[in-house]
């Protein structure tokens, strides 16, 4: 996709080497390169950069093998890599060469179920996070900017971390909406129409989110206090789901944190609801008789 968004904007790719021609060929076809390979040895000596874009495991050996090419332009040549948990640090056979390394990760998500038209606008506009040294990183800053987008710098002792917070906008997201579909199919009987029910309150809830704060755009129940509330929401949940209590817990205690910061819920009210919480904690026949 990122490939495609170069291409678009005047860029040429040289090159393309995957695991399989049909891979290969795919993607020669969508950035019109007729230059692909399964061997990095077909990659042409006066290429200016290259990306790496396999999976975390695959990174390593893809450098290594690079650095056996003796026909690359090594003093004028960037590298780097697609890893969000990975650093640069993994390109050091490549920088030992005298090559320019760096991460570069896009911070986006492309379903490789969807077609390129549908996901090549989603990768304008984003961010990448990098690190590297700071000449290296004045390239990845360039090399952002001809992608339509910017680049955060991530400290390489935080990239796991910096990976994790990415699963949780992306992957966590999608498992909260799976969730909801489940309760919306326990509602109806159906999962026709889930999403477009849901969707204004969702696309509300982000607007508000960009306007302002987590801590701002919260609302409800336990922003409010209402303890009888969340305790029928469980009680329905014992009754319909209760698979979803433990989700609905350690939701609902980050939610009560969130409260406190922003101010809306008192330290009693807090209590009781970590309360209420902690009785559903318990293993279900003592749940049933604490209440």
């Amino acid at each position: 996709m990122l490939g495609k968004v170069l291409v678009e904007n005047g860029q040429r790719v040289v090159c393309i080497v995957s695991r399989s021609m049909k891979s290969a060929r795919a993607a020669g076809r969508v950035l019109g390169c007729r230059n692909v390979s399964t061997s990095l040895d077909a990659i042409p000596p006066e290429t200016s950069l290259i990306y790496i874009t396999t999976p975390h495991e695959a990174v390593v050996g893809v450098a290594r093998s690079l650095a056996r090419i003796s026909a690359l332009s090594w003093k004028t040549l960037t590298v780097c890599h697609a890893s969000g948990m990975l650093s640069a640090d993994v390109l050091e056979p490549i920088a030992r060469k005298g090559a320019t390394v760096f991460s570069f990760h896009p911070l986006q998500t492309f379903p490789r179920d969807f077609r390129v038209g549908e996901i090549v606008p989603t990768a304008r506009g984003i961010f990448y996070g990098v690190d590297g040294a700071p000449r290296a990183l004045r390239v990845a800053r360039r090399f952002a900017r001809a992608l339509e987008g910017r680049a955060i710098e991530i400290p390489p002792t935080h990239r796991e971390l910096y990976h994790a917070a990415c699963v949780l906008a992306s992957n966590h997201l999608t498992t909260m909406l799976w969730i909801l579909q489940r309760m919306h199919r326990a509602v109806t009987g159906s999962d026709r129409q889930f999403y477009a029910i849901y969707k204004p309150i969702v696309q509300a809830t982000l607007r508000n989110l960009e306007r302002s704060s987590p801590a701002e755009a919260l609302s409800g129940p336990i922003a409010r206090g209402g303890v009888e509330t969340v305790s029928r929401h469980f009680e329905a949940l014992q009754q319909f789901l209760p698979e979803l209590i433990p989700y609905f817990i350690a939701v609902s205690r980050e939610t009560v944190g969130l409260a406190k910061a922003r101010g809306s819920l008192s330290e009693k009210g807090a209590g009781e609801l970590m309360t209420l919480m902690n009785a559903y904690s318990l293993p279900s026949s003592t749940n049933k008789e604490s209440r």
